[in-house]
């Protein structure tokens, strides 16, 4: 599967995300990728990076070996559907990255002998610092190293059940909204104590960015790293504890069970 033509179906945010991180990553050459869109001027740069554009899904999908489906999920049935026809068990590799949209309905459209995974990334993909979770359903040991190396290549994989794949959506998709909402209220709050928006900005990204890497590369416990620096009496430890009284955890947690719950009703 080396070399395996790659067709995303749907260049929208995610698709293009997705074309963009395959490219900076040269797990493939450009000219090795299809993107397809309906109105083609909005993916216009993944052209310029040299992917191929079109409005013809089913001659992206004739021409490629791995369809990775990145459509609405209110979309799904009818375009695929439209061109299904198209999809050889013997060739095609389907990868769903649709949200709510479980692999016996891809495999009810598109025929049961077809390898079907269904992978979550998130927007980090475009910069190659994604956490996609995945899981597959009747995919050979090639099939599975290669997609496991598709999105390896744009940050890190995670094989799970599909049960959990709402929860991964929640947690590792919609999470990229929750950290970005931190490091701006951050921001708001380095303003308030003197800074100037932009150097502010840049202090709370790179202070989270920091802090995810402490836990990525020394392996430890967010507690951990917290003890370290909350030292008896400290400002780190008032300012701690007035988050908390404040409903701080209480609200994240909240709130990622308020996606969850929008997804699975």
């Amino acid at each position: 599967m080396k070399n395996s033509k790659i067709a995303i179906i749907g260049g929208g945010n995610l698709g293009a995300a997705i074309a963009e991180g395959l490219i900076k990553s040269q797990f493939v050459s450009p000219q090795q990728i299809t993107v397809t869109r309906r109105n083609l001027e909005v993916i216009q740069h993944l052209k310029v990076l040299g992917a191929t554009i079109t409005s013809d899904n089913a001659r992206a999908i004739k021409t490629s070996d791995v369809i990775i489906v990145a459509l609405k999920p209110y979309n799904v049935k009818e375009v695929l559907e439209g061109v299904k026809q198209h999809f050889n068990p013997s060739k095609h590799v389907l990868i769903s990255v649709v949200t709510g949209v479980y692999m016996k309905e891809f495999s009810a459209i598109v025929g049961a002998g077809v390898p079907i995974f269904r992978a979550m990334p998130n927007t980090a993909i475009a910069i190659q610092e994604s956490v996609t979770c995945m899981c597959q359903q009747g995919a050979t040991k090639e099939q599975v190293e290669y997609v496991t190396n598709l999105f390896d290549q744009l940050g890190i994989s995670i094989a799970i059940d599909e049960k959990l794949m709402d929860a991964a959506t929640v947690l590792g998709a919609c999470g990229i909204a929750y950290a970005l909402r931190f490091i701006r209220a951050a921001t708001q709050g380095g303003i308030e104590i003197g800074f100037d928006a932009r150097t502010a900005n840049l202090i709370s990204a790179q202070t989270v960015k920091g802090a995810a890497e402490l836990l990525l590369k020394l392996n430890r416990h967010p507690e951990e790293e917290i003890d370290k620096v909350t030292t008896p009496k400290g400002c780190t430890i008032v300012g701690l504890n007035e988050m908390e009284h404040q409903g701080f955890s209480s609200s994240l947690i909240k709130g990622i069970c308020a996606s969850f719950d929008k997804i699975v009703k």
